[in-house]
């Protein structure tokens, strides 16, 4: 009996000391990230909200700990390409997600994708939050009275099928009571080039993209899809205040991480991008571009997920859309 309890004690002092030791190795890698280039993924064509909004924060993540933060395109089949290319990745924190609700959310719920949101990744924090703005030629209600004249003869554009800008337009469509034809585009880019060439007779696509042909005088923004006004575009009422009652659309743009990425890089990048977006240089970028910081903790950004899952599971019910 005596052996038995030193033999116990002995494997307990080794256990726990194997489990120091490791936490101590965690701590140590923690305080060493990054040591190397860090990769993050934007799994759609350059150009976009979420394009615009990663770089500027890369850029100063770089200027702040001396290693590149490259940013990577790779685009294709809705976000779910360079998603799923994270969700695989080594969980070293070399390699990270810049994306909005379309890939982690609205995806999975429409159709099968090759990655699991909840399982997958490891939520890093929010970085900002862009309405969409409402394009076109001409006022909401002209549009919505000749989307009723000629149900299905106007043609709006998405950066791809269940984008928040697809989902955005499916929104306004059923709150407006007419019927529009989604066109998908293999990225925001693309969309926006065939809406000014007039393929397209509208799009919902998030303010940094449109602003600078709007200024240019290429393009109109009719509304825009958050609670309130833009700080960039104060003459322009929100989809509600121009005939949509209660519509609301504000998309974000997180990072996130491979799941087992160890918990003191995650807090660590979360705290830096929260401080970075949260500074009145970047910040002052952000409003330039019609976009409000965000930042916060693992956490809050994990309750945002969970809280927008069951909001975009009404939603895709409510509108009928379903995958490709």
């Amino acid at each position: 009996m005596q052996t038995m309890t030193k033999f116990r004690a002995a494997v307990s002092v080794r256990f726990g000391a194997a489990l120091c030791a490791a936490l101590f190795g965690l701590c140590a890698h923690a305080q060493d990230y990054p040591s190397r280039p860090v990769r993050i993924v934007v799994p759609f064509a350059p150009g976009g909200p979420n394009d615009i909004i990663v770089r500027l924060v890369a850029q100063k993540l770089t200027e702040t700990w001396g290693q590149p933060f490259l940013v990577e395109n790779r685009p294709g089949a809705g976000g779910n390409i360079g998603t799923d290319f994270v969700a695989k990745a080594a969980p070293d924190g070399y390699t990270l997600l810049s994306v909005g609700p379309g890939s982690l959310i609205i995806n999975p719920l429409i159709g099968k994708v090759p990655y699991d949101t909840a399982r997958d990744f490891a939520p890093v924090t929010l970085m900002a939050r862009a309405p969409n703005a409402l394009v076109a030629a001409r006022s909401v209600k002209d549009l919505i009275a000749l989307a009723r004249s000629q149900p299905g003869r106007v043609n709006y554009g998405s950066g791809g099928n269940g984008s928040t800008p697809h989902l955005a337009g499916a929104l306004f469509a059923a709150m407006a009571g007419i019927e529009l034809t989604h066109i998908p585009y293999k990225g925001t880019a693309p969309a926006m080039a065939d809406l000014i060439g007039g393929q397209v007779q509208i799009a919902f696509l998030g303010i940094p993209t449109v602003l600078p042909h709007v200024k240019s005088g290429k393009l109109r923004v009719l509304a825009v899809t958050g609670r309130s006004r833009s700080l960039e575009l104060p003459g322009v009422s929100t989809v509600d205040e121009a005939g949509v009652p209660g519509y609301e659309l504000s998309p974000w743009y997180g990072l996130l991480a491979p799941a087992g990425v160890p918990r003191e890089i995650v807090a660590r990048l979360a705290a830096e991008v929260t401080k970075i977006v949260r500074a009145a240089e970047i910040r002052d970028k952000l409003a330039v571009q019609g976009a409000e910081v965000a930042g916060g903790t693992p956490e809050e950004f994990t309750a945002v997920l969970q809280a927008d899952t069951l909001t975009w599971s009404r939603v895709i019910k409510d509108t009928g859309i379903r995958g490709e």
